[in-house]
């Protein structure tokens, strides 16, 4: 029994807010019973209708949930840590850590001139040159930037916008199967996952509507290379999202280009769609480095001051040393160059391993990106099989929600003269998950 915190209010709003402030202020916490609906009502004087309305929004909200005979009692804290993939084995080709293939990235030299560091750059966070180069990039692809700014990766962008635009236990549309790291950062947030089904045109609009339905506050989906499925908008696809989303303009919407220049597909934007609240965000990492924790976003102007305010209050800024870096690789031809070349050759590499299981009758979504899915009966039967050959592949399960088994395999180190014989180990360990549970 909640007995060391008062729960004040007279209406259902003012009640379930008092509930969220001792959660949020650490005097109920996880586990504790709140009072029955009856005592609360006789002890704040309102009707038993009005507490059970509070106390259904709040379990609407993630914040309380009900145990039958145990009653309603404060929610388990999210979880923190991220669903980290297991090590790779020794000895085996490693086709689970979707990094980019270190042959197709500029060498990374710091600038020539060095920012001073001496003062704060508070008043002026973001270099002018690289804010010009970074309209000219999104704006070229039909990405409104009348509103643009930076951060230290995408992931930490979605992380501030989410963290100030809602309030713990409300919920996001996000993709299934869909990137782990996301997954698990609106779990850390205190936020509900909506899980939203993709297919090979990405997020599909009737799941969508339906989750908007469900009371969503935000959502979250890549444009191309949607991870792990490998989807892409169409225009066709495009379009109807915008339509759905169009109908729900108090909800921010998260377009996440994560691989943008090597996604081997068009960028079809719903963000110059007429939407009220959007943020379309790409990071770098995937075509010129690993460690270049740096993101350019594109955003309605209540997002900008919401997002740059916060990041005022914390670093600052973006290192000038890094924004001099990008600049620099964003301006050179020979950068340039082998980015296309980059995205040509994951283009190669994923299409020929997708081909090659096409043959022996397996069944992958690799419309765009680093990577495909193939949907399996048995993940861990699969995983151990290719072991076996050699092949470490990711188990799908930290990928999915609600989403039917699968396999994500990294494609971006994979020369398509490897892709028959990783195939046919495939077909072969397919075959024998199949014959386990009788084809």
């Amino acid at each position: 029994m909640a007995t060391q915190y008062e729960i004040s209010g007279t209406t259902a709003r003012g009640i379930a807010g008092s509930v969220e402030r001792g959660v949020a202020e650490g005097a109920l916490t996880p586990g504790v019973a709140l009072p029955p609906v009856r005592r609360l009502a006789d002890d704040l004087g309102v009707s038993p209708g009005t507490v059970a309305t509070a106390y259904k929004e709040l379990r609407r909200r993630g914040i309380v949930v009900t145990r039958g005979r145990g009653g309603t009692v404060v929610a388990p804290a999210p979880a923190v840590a991220s669903r980290r993939p297991p090590k790779v084995p020794e000895g085996l080709r490693d086709l689970a850590g979707g990094h980019p293939d270190p042959a197709l990235l500029p060498a990374l030299l710091p600038p020539s001139r060095l920012s001073p560091g001496a003062h704060s750059h508070r008043s002026a966070p973001r270099l002018a040159r690289l804010e010009d180069a970074v309209r000219d990039w999104l704006g070229a692809d039909g990405v409104p930037v009348d509103h643009v700014t930076f951060a230290h990766g995408a992931l930490d962008l979605i992380d501030r916008v989410l963290s100030v635009e809602l309030r713990s236990g409300d919920a996001v549309a996000m993709e299934d199967p869909g990137y782990h790291h996301l997954l698990d950062l609106v779990a850390a947030l205190g936020l509900r996952t909506v899980p939203v089904v993709v297919d090979d045109e990405g997020m599909r609009p009737e799941a969508l509507r339906e989750a908007l339905g469900a009371g969503v506050r935000a959502v979250v989906f890549s444009p191309r290379a949607q991870n792990p499925y490998g989807g892409c908008f169409s225009a066709a696809r495009r379009d109807a999202l915008a339509e759905v989303l169009r109908g729900a303009p108090d909800v921010l919407v998260v377009e996440n280009d994560h691989a943008s220049e090597v996604a081997g597909a068009t960028l079809h934007t719903v963000t110059g769609s007429g939407l009220t609240r959007w943020v379309h965000v790409r990071s770098v990492s995937k075509f010129l480095g690993t460690d270049l924790r740096w993101a350019a976003a594109a955003c309605d102007p209540v997002t900008l001051a919401r997002h740059d305010g916060r990041l005022l209050m914390t670093s600052g800024w973006v290192s000038h040393l890094l924004q001099e870096t990008v600049y620099g690789l964003m301006t050179d031809e020979d950068t340039r160059a082998l980015v296309a070349r980059a995205r040509e050759t994951y283009a190669l590499r994923r299409s020929a391993l997708a081909g090659e299981l096409a043959v022996r009758g397996v069944v992958a979504h690799a419309a765009s990106g680093l990577n495909l899915w193939v949907p399996v009966r048995d993940e861990s039967a699969v995983v151990n099989g290719l072991r076996s050959y050699g092949w470490w592949v990711a188990a799908g399960a930290r990928f999915r929600l609600a989403a039917g088994p699968g396999v994500r395999i990294a494609t971006a180190g994979l020369e398509p003269a490897d892709a028959a014989r990783l195939a046919s180990d495939f077909a072969t360990v397919l075959g024998e998950s199949e014959a386990t549970y009788g084809g």
